[in-house]
């Protein structure tokens, strides 16, 4: 190095490069303070980047968030505009580590000018880091509020999610319960154990499902368990009634059996007594009743065999039919009873049917003629008919003989009674 340029290296670095030791001592001691100054433009520089870096952490949690919640438009808008300052980061972070592994500023020697130039660039490098900082923390407040909405929707998931784990412990405890009473309940543990992958994917949260669907699927999951949780707690209630049903039916049709007993004695008096018309339509109530018998004893093992297999809905509709059965046998059962009363009860007083249907008659003209000079035609019309068909009914029956048609009587008059009804109907309708 020449005298010029020793004198112009020792003016800028302001020390004295003459002879002796204090020329040398003067040199170290600005080599140190050069030192000094770019070691703490390096710690402020290293400070500036890891306050960058937490800050770009919280940015990207905060971009998560908004992902998860589920708003596509926002969540894309939000990461494109994330994108951009993480690449300018990227760039700055660069030239910050390229300052920082410029020069070694613990080495024993450090150039005075070298260890400038590094200070310079370590203090460049933090200005850059800042101004990144002060990006994010712009972008950080542009999106605040998208994600405050983010986050309400975020606090929505752990409770949905904690009651259908609820709903679903409160659906295996039940369908234990059920199971220890004896009830086999293989539906129900078949449409619990359908949701064990839907618990699955609650558990890995919104991160991979994102806020809709986690609410979506923990809605479902809890309405699913509930409702397993209602039919199992209700299978002991369910087979305890399906029992009881079974055992009033069964003495239903024991009860059927012993009074189709009585309709031989009966029939055989109808046919004694009176003409063949008055009961040749319940000839086959014995054999009806009969087979009625055997049916609804057949279903009903059907029913119990339905129960044990905890096929409610066949035994049920078994039960249905075994009721149906019985209450028709019933029925006819009664009515061949019914036939004998009958008859017995006009052949003894005839007069008394006419009566009564004679009575309903005039109470329906009286009603017709209230308020009017004439009746309505719609009303008079049936009510003269009703009159004729009442003495046809008379006069056939005085002129039958020793054995009337005492049936198609009752039938006669039974319609008169109607047609009588049909015009109070009527007429208290305002029709």
């Amino acid at each position: 190095m020449g005298p010029g340029l020793v004198y112009e290296w020792s003016r800028e670095y302001g020390v004295r490069v003459a002879g002796g030791g204090g020329g040398l001592g003067g040199w170290w001691r600005r080599t140190d303070s050069v030192r000094a100054e770019a070691r703490a433009a390096r710690d402020a520089a290293q400070e500036a980047f890891y306050e960058l870096d937490t800050a770009q952490r919280d940015a990207r949690l905060a971009v998560e968030t908004v992902r998860s919640a589920g708003d596509a438009e926002a969540a894309r808008r939000v990461a494109a505009d994330f994108e951009q300052l993480v690449a300018a980061v990227d760039r700055t972070t660069l030239d910050y580590l390229a300052a920082l592994d410029a020069e070694d500023l613990d080495a024993a020697e450090l150039d005075p000018g070298r260890g400038w130039q590094a200070k310079q660039k370590l203090e460049q490098a933090k200005r850059d880091l800042d101004a990144r900082r002060g990006e994010l923390a712009a972008f950080a407040q542009r999106m605040q509020p998208v994600l405050d909405h983010a986050e309400a929707q975020l606090i929505r998931v752990t409770p949905a999610v904690e009651q259908a784990k609820r709903a679903l412990l409160g659906a295996t405890t039940a369908l234990e319960a059920a199971r220890s009473s004896g009830l086999k309940a293989d539906d129900l543990a078949a449409r619990l154990a359908e949701l064990a992958p839907e618990l699955t994917r609650l558990n890995q949260g919104v991160a991979q499902h994102g806020v809709p669907g986690t609410l979506q699927r923990a809605e479902e999951v809890s309405r699913r368990a509930h409702t397993l949780r209602e039919e199992a707690e209700r299978l002991p209630e369910r087979a305890a009634e399906i029992d009881r049903r079974v055992g009033s039916l069964r003495t239903r049709i024991d009860a059927l059996e012993n009074r189709s007993g009585t309709l031989d004695p009966v029939l055989s008096e109808l046919r004694r007594r009176f003409s063949l018309v008055c009961w040749q339509d319940l000839q086959q109530v014995p054999a009806q009743t009969a087979e009625a018998v055997r049916t609804a004893r057949g279903k009903l093992a059907e029913a119990v065999t339905a129960r044990d297999g905890q096929r409610w809905a066949d035994a049920t509709a078994a039960i249905g039919t075994v009721r149906a059965l019985l209450d028709t046998a019933d029925g006819s059962v009664t009515a061949v009873h019914d036939r004998l009363r009958q008859l017995n009860e006009v052949e003894h007083d005839p007069h008394r049917e006419v009566e009564r249907a004679r009575f309903a008659l005039r109470d329906a003209q009286r009603l017709a003629m209230s308020g009017r000079q004439t009746p309505d035609p719609r009303h008079a019309g049936p009510l003269d008919a009703a009159v004729g068909r009442l003495d046809r009914a008379v006069a056939s029956l005085e002129a039958a003989g020793r054995h009337p048609d005492y049936w198609h009587f009752l039938t006669e008059l039974a319609a008169v009674r109607e047609t009588a009804a049909q015009v109070v109907s009527m007429i208290r309708g305002g029709e």
